[in-house]
């Protein structure tokens, strides 16, 4: 890539953006990048990290090419970049031949500027023949963390950007996480065949952002709580779709705005949904960690987890959603003493044995009747529900198990999909207005399309047939029998909406005797996936330490001086304590209640506590839920 001064980099994000100027990271990255050296930027969540690649890109002739495994952020990427005029494409899992074959023609002949794709449609045969004929000038590969077997979301199809590496050996690459550890920083170079170790960042530290971390029995309660003390926008992450709606109900009932989403929604209810939580006509959005990506909403006061993520770099990176503003914010962990439980009980499940992952393997190719030694790289739509019921297998521990084939790279499993309308023209533009039918309707169908849409004859385009269906007077049903009919007489291409997962067999299938799951595949895992869950859960128990230190240290991060706006801060500073008093305070009381329910008369005879100190360190414990206090007025150790 060509260096240029800053100030032309400035004027490309003022004339595209709108900002007058880069954040922190962005410009170093940007320069380094722009000096040919691979580089990886280690940039927190809501902190630009798609102006790293596409100012520069912008700047110069050429194409980028961006590697991500988040389809939905892909596509809203590509539209954004189209809406303002520069001309985006995306490649991925679920896709027609033809379409992907239209795709690189635009991108090779037509001036593209950034092409998005999955990485699993990175190695094929089709991608790889075409990729030394597009002009690419700069590799970015977003979630860059997927690439380490030591990260907590590892892709094998990432290890197959080595390839594009092997065809584009002078294109410098840009690698891109919000969350990485100090080996897995390691490990991404490593991977991505850096040629010199080069890696920005900043500190993880967030000063406007107070962790707090509160133990309660009933949660939804000590939700409306919480909701009515701080004012402003929220998200509450939950674990399943249903809750979603059982949670956002309960607030309404409690007269506090709240609306639920998740991935299964239809595309047009998630857009609407979102439109009204980021204009605030919503205040709160109950979401799986399907919401969230992609969306730049920085007056984010709360984000609450009713229930613990699997890892801490998924906390941190959800938690991490409030306060992009700067301005003072909460994320909120409400943990329950049922929650170590449940938390423990997701090693077993997304660990099956490896028999019952094998039985699934063989279920699959016979579901789709594919016979031992073909398959290979063909796509087909996927139903769990509809498989596990053919089959009597358990939904939940199926899908773990085709994670863990994934994993050993015998097949691919896209998460659910929400895939709209395409269409592309296929005869000339002169030859369309020929063409009439004994269907006036239909001809008011392509010339409201035709209106509504740019670029038909060119490349497939995004449509809504309600939308056209609305503008040509007719219905949904009339609009999609009217192009079905026109693909029938190759007057169009087109590709109805489909909302379904894809699964594809990344190797030809294999008797299920020589399916194998190595220890790197298993057994390290499971071993890395138990430290995550206990990570968690020490996270959520530990009550003595700066919350802000603590997730600097699970990110090899030191930060000597506490946060002193976490609930472990505010409520030592309540004691007047120092950390040593304090320790040496609820070590004897632990030692005491441990024996017998004790009253507090009780137990300034037994020791040597002062009365004042006492009393605020029994006032923190009940607080935090360490102690509590019976019908006798006794102070008993609950934990």
């Amino acid at each position: 890539m060509e260096s240029r001064s800053m100030e032309h980099y400035r004027a490309i994000l003022k004339r595209y953006w709108g900002y007058d100027d880069f954040r922190p990271l962005q410009s170093d990255i940007i320069q380094s990048i722009t000096e040919g050296r691979d580089t990886l930027g280690l940039m927190p969540t809501g902190g630009g990290k798609s102006m790293t690649f596409q100012v520069p890109t912008m700047a110069q002739d050429g194409l980028c090419l961006v590697v991500t495994p988040l389809i939905a952020l892909m596509r809203d990427q590509v539209e954004n970049l189209q809406a303002l005029g520069i001309k985006a494409a995306m490649i991925c899992t679920g896709m027609r031949r033809t379409e992907i074959l239209t795709t690189l023609d635009n991108c090779t002949f037509g001036n593209y500027k950034f092409l998005y794709v999955s990485p699993e449609r990175l190695s094929t045969e089709l991608f790889l023949s075409r990729l030394p004929h597009l002009n690419v000038t700069l590799i970015t590969v977003d979630e860059a963390h997927c690439i380490s077997q030591w990260g907590y979301d590892f892709r094998p199809s990432y290890l197959k950007i080595a390839e594009v590496r092997s065809v584009l050996p002078d294109v410098p690459l840009l690698a891109l996480t919000a969350t990485a550890t100090a080996s897995v920083v390691v490990d991404i170079q490593k991977q991505l065949h850096f040629k010199e170790p080069n890696v920005f960042s900043v500190s993880f530290e967030r000063e406007n952002l107070a962790y707090v971390v509160r133990h309660v029995d009933d949660k939804l309660p000590y939700l409306v709580h919480i909701l009515s003390r701080v004012a402003g926008s929220a998200i509450v992450y939950v674990r399943s779709r249903s809750k979603t709606k059982e949670v956002a109900d309960y607030l309404k009932e409690h007269t506090i705005s709240a609306d639920h989403f998740h991935a299964g929604l239809s595309r047009e209810t998630k857009e609407a949904k979102q439109t009204a939580w980021k204009e605030n006509r919503t205040r709160v959005i109950v979401s799986t960690n399907a919401f969230g990506m992609g969306i730049d909403k920085p007056d984010v006061r709360l984000v609450i987890h009713l229930e613990l993520p699997d890892s801490v770099e998924a906390y941190f990176q959800e938690a991490g959603r409030a306060g992009r503003d700067g301005e003072k914010a909460y994320a909120v962990l409400i943990y329950s003493k049922n929650d170590r439980a449940t938390l423990k009980r997701r090693i077993s499940d997304a660990f099956p044995p490896k028999d019952r992952v094998v039985h699934t393997y063989n279920c699959l190719g016979n579901f789709y009747e594919i016979a031992v030694g073909s398959g290979f790289g063909v796509v087909y739509p996927f139903d769990l529900t509809k498989f596990c019921s053919a089959y009597h297998l358990s939904l939940n521990s199926t899908y773990h198990a085709l994670k863990l084939l994934e994993q050993a790279d015998y097949i691919e499993l896209t998460d659910e999909l929400d895939n709209p309308s395409r269409l592309m023209i296929v005869v000339r533009k002169e030859d369309l207005y020929l063409l009439r039918h004994d269907n006036p309707t239909w001809d008011t169908i392509l010339q409201v399309t035709l209106r509504s849409y740019t670029g038909l004859f060119s490349d497939f385009v995004h449509i809504s047939e309600e939308a056209i269906a609305q503008r040509a007077g007719t219905t949904r049903d009339e609009v999609y029998n009217a192009f079905s009919q026109l693909a029938k007489e190759r007057v169009v291409e087109y590709i109805p909406a489909r909302k379904t997962p894809f699964v594809a067999f990344v190797q030809s299938r294999e008797d299920e005797r020589y399916v194998h799951l190595t220890a790197q595949v298993y057994e390290e895992r499971l071993s890395q996936f138990e430290r995550r869950i206990n990570a968690m859960i020490a996270y959520a128990e530990e009550d003595n330490v700066c919350r802000s230190q603590q997730l600097l240290a699970y990110f090899d991060q030191r930060h000597e001086k506490p946060c002193g706006q976490c609930d472990v801060c505010l409520r030592k500073k309540a004691t007047s304590l120092s950390d040593d008093d304090f320790e040496a305070y609820k070590q004897e009381l632990k030692r005491l209640l441990n024996r017998s329910p004790l009253t507090l008369q009780e137990i300034m005879t037994q020791s040597r506590f002062q009365e004042e100190k006492l009393h605020r360190v029994v006032r923190y414990l009940q607080d935090d839920g360490t102690i509590a206090v019976n019908e006798m007025l006794q102070v008993y150790w609950k934990k």
